[in-house]
């Protein structure tokens, strides 16, 4: 999937990613539009979030494994006021954790929205459930960090 363009105006006032350096690679891959997960290069356990030692043999040696982009919301919250400014602007949006399809035990927090640019509130609250198959787009925010969001699969 290639990334989407750079965020709108709408986008200022959202809280960023501030990423380190266990999960600066993440980010690199998501702004060329690709899902990828650390990846234990000795017992090939997936590990998210990232982290420089596998929890499972202790290893320090890793890569990153590219990911299908599909998955299931897991659990979602319809936050309520009182939220910040930027974000009690969208009424109505949503905060979805994603299993994984490749990785049933890796979840990503994301927003569920109709297209990658679309505004956070793109979805009818009432069209969120639990099982729902989802895929990840790809959106730019200020400040150039790509983040994933999920689209339903079935529209």
């Amino acid at each position: 999937m290639a990334p989407a363009a750079p965020a709108a105006d709408s986008d200022a006032g959202l809280l960023l990613p501030v990423p380190d350096d266990d999960g600066a690679p993440f980010w690199a891959y998501t702004a060329r539009g690709e899902l990828r997960v650390q990846t234990c290069s000795d017992c090939n356990e997936l590990r998210f979030p990232p982290r420089p030692c596998c929890p499972h043999c202790q290893s320090f040696a890793a890569h990153w494994q590219k990911m299908s982009g599909r998955g299931r919301i897991w659990s979602f919250v319809l936050p309520h006021p009182p939220l910040l400014p930027a974000y009690a602007a969208r009424p109505g949006y949503n905060a979805i954790v994603v299993e994984l399809a490749d990785a049933p035990r890796v979840r990503l927090v994301g927003n569920l929205v109709t297209a990658a640019d679309a505004p956070l509130n793109s979805v009818d609250p009432a069209r969120l459930r639990i099982g729902a198959p989802v895929k990840a787009a790809f959106h730019t925010l200020p400040g150039g960090v790509t983040v994933p969001r999920w689209l339903l699969e079935r529209p």
